[in-house]
């Protein structure tokens, strides 16, 4: 890299940061100047006007918590926030008429509307604790639902409680009409618990907690979960006993109605976005999902088609409703733009369960709240590991049946995930080596040949002379036994192996807050230095994985930089560039990640200094000159050079 190369970087980078400066700056200020005026209104007491300052604020930076806290305060003594919103739990009793009244906000509900499940309607929720040594679950007698799912082996990024998903917002339950055409849906009602046990410990044996919702004498809706040791799996079974003449003849299907905020839980909140969606599994046939790189606010689809599961999904956990048959169909709902800081996204899904007519009916589901751990969800079948996203076709492959086995393999004998990955690289350099050695050869022999093909450029310095110097410079490179395609042979070797890598240590559960030198956690970014502001595409973090992954990536570069048009200007620019966009892209990526290319880049360079040793430059330059002594057999390429330059007059025997 020349002198101008270098200082043209330079002023690129500082030119950058001096506008990411300048812009957060500004932006800034306004904010500043903007809530300034929005806490002048608000103290002169017109709150409809602060609060549309408030709003600006957050036009110009959103997801500011105390800019949210006040706009929530100002809708509260403007009384515009519905009824609904006000509390997210509504003490009930009943009065005359059917009417049950709110005792907190004064709301009034017509419990006749449930029909035979009135009485349903009122209630005290309470909470029945089921967990083993993987799970805690908390179950609503509101509803009936699973209220909160905690992971006993895993915590958040800061140290708190991981759990998946919790309170009032999450909607679990079955919405379906009466026979006198009442609209029921049992996430609102109050179910009754069998027993008076409130915590349940699964130890040696499955345990179940037994919920009824009453519909009359010897009538009511069932749900039992049930739950075994060292399992993320709830068994969830669904009984209608004695619902003939209470729903609807006709409805040979229900809608489960499913709900939820998901938390984020990861320290790189860019990578968790991009892996977080929902996936589903059509019945006997592929896995498929909503896209995880969310570019819309909403991302919605219309299932038609029978279903096995439904996943809603982050980066390493997932909440999973599966069932033993199949769903009918199912619509998908992922909203991405949300108000507050502490979610990631808002998934909702309408899914048809079959329902057949008679006395008695029963559902069969699975629930599973876990990590997404490839070998884990391998275990629970019907293709759940696929909500490890590993990449597709030969990339995919790779990941399942090398990186993975080995992996896990190495993971036996070594508790040190770094050393583990340094293991890996060498391994599938090792593996490599002898199928790229003769490429590395080839690229020394065309170092040794570099003098002169640079005589053969002053030989034929004009533009109309292209064709010649080409065929001389293909000429010369036989003779001497050289591919000059031949370095290219590494690359896409590596290739598939690197877009593999790429989709492995982004999603390696493994990986998860587990410590190498200067690195927290090798799953998202390790940092060595905090900007005081943030630079767009790159972050307010300075990598220092990545900025050794982009100065090897440089170095190995420079070493084997003997491609032809390398030498070009305008291509040596491009070539030392795109290291520099990979070390903005993959500032915010696994640190594992950057490790491992790294590690790949280091191993490169220790091969072809290995391999130059081989080369004898001497050698190479007697067989040139002994090959100038006999005739050179024209390749069919070569003859339709020539025959391409006859038609454009030229006599390429001439030179």
């Amino acid at each position: 890299m020349d002198r101008n190369t270098i200082t043209g970087l330079i002023l690129i980078f500082v030119i950058f940061i001096g506008f990411s400066i300048y812009n957060t700056s500004k932006t800034n200020t306004a904010i500043e100047k903007t809530l300034a005026v929005a806490a002048a209104d608000y103290a002169k007491g017109d709150l409809e006007v602060a609060r549309t300052e408030y709003m600006n604020a957050l036009r110009l930076k959103s997801n500011q918590p105390e800019v949210l806290a006040k706009i929530n305060e100002i809708n509260l003594k403007l009384g515009t926030i519905p009824e609904k919103q006000k509390s997210d739990t509504l003490s009930m009793q009943q009065t005359n008429s059917g009417v049950s009244v709110s005792k907190t906000t004064g709301a009034q509900t017509d419990i006749n509307q449930y029909g035979v499940f009135a009485q349903a309607a009122i209630g005290e929720n309470d909470f029945i604790t089921l967990e083993n040594n993987k799970i805690v679950l908390k179950i609503s007698l509101k509803g009936g639902r699973v209220y909160s799912a905690r992971l006993k082996d895993y915590k958040t990024f800061d140290a708190k409680p991981l759990v998946l998903f919790s309170g009032d917002s999450t909607v679990f339950g079955f919405n379906f009409f009466t026979s006198d055409n009442k609209a029921v849906q049992t996430n609102n009602l109050y179910f009754k618990p069998v027993s008076d046990t409130k915590s349940f410990n699964v130890r040696s044996n499955p345990e179940s907690v037994i919920l009824r919702l009453p519909a009359g004498d010897d009538k009511y809706i069932e749900y039992k979960y049930t739950l075994a040791p060292d399992r993320y799996v709830v068994d969830f079974y669904v009984t209608f006993k004695s619902m003939e003449g209470i729903i609807a003849p006709n409805q040979n299907n229900l809608t489960l109605d499913w709900k939820m905020y998901l938390p984020q839980q990861e320290k790189g909140r860019q990578n968790e976005e991009n892996y977080s969606t929902i996936t589903y599994k059509y019945f006997q046939d592929n896995v498929d999902g909503l896209s995880m790189r969310q570019s819309k606010e909403t991302d919605k689809k219309d299932i038609t088609t029978k279903l096995s599961w439904i996943a809603f999904q982050d980066q390493f956990f997932s909440s999973v409703i599966l069932t033993n048959d199949f769903f009918l169909n199912a619509t998908v709902t992922s909203t991405r733009t949300l108000t507050s800081q502490k979610y990631l996204r808002y998934y909702a899904t309408e899914v048809g369960v079959p329902f057949g007519s008679g006395a008695s009916n029963s559902i069969n589901m699975k629930l599973y709240y876990g990590p997404n751990s490839f070998t884990t969800l391998k275990k629970e079948g019907l293709q759940l590991e696929k909500l490890v996203f590993l990449g597709k076709n030969i990339i995919g492959w790779i990941n399942r049946f090398a990186i993975i086995p080995i992996f896990n393999w190495l993971n036996n004998f070594i508790g040190n995930y770094g050393i583990i990955i340094f293991i890996l690289t060498l391994i599938i350099k090792v593996v490599l080596f002898p199928l790229t050695f003769k490429s590395y050869q080839s690229q020394a022999k065309m170092q040794v040949l570099k003098p002169m093909v640079e005589e053969l450029g002053k030989k034929f310095p004009k533009k109309e002379d292209a064709m010649k110097k080409q065929q001389a410079t293909m000429d010369l490179y036989k003779r001497a036994g050289v591919n000059p395609m031949g370095g290219c042979l590494p690359m896409l070797l590596q290739m598939p192996i690197l877009f593999a890598m790429f989709r492995f240590f982004p999603v390696s559960i493994e990986l998860r807050q587990e410590h190498f030198l200067w690195a927290t956690d090798l799953s998202t970014y390790d940092s060595i230095l905090t900007l005081p502001f943030t630079i767009p595409m790159y972050g307010s973090h300075v990598s220092l994985f990545t900025l050794l992954m982009t100065a090897s990536t440089l170095l190995t570069m420079k070493m084997t930089g003997t491609s032809p048009g390398s030498d070009q200007p305008g291509m040596k620019l491009m070539m030392y560039m795109m290291p520099v966009m990979f070390m903005v892209i993959l500032n915010n990526f696994s640190s594992g990640l950057t490790y491992y290319y790294f590690l790949a880049n280091m191993l490169t360079y220790a091969q072809n200094m290995i391999s130059k040793r081989f080369i004898d430059a001497n050698a190479v330059l007697a067989k040139l000159e002994e090959n100038k002594k006999k005739p050179l057999k024209k390749s069919k390429w070569q003859q339709r050079l020539e025959a391409a330059a006859k038609q454009r007059g030229i006599n390429p025997s001439k030179k």
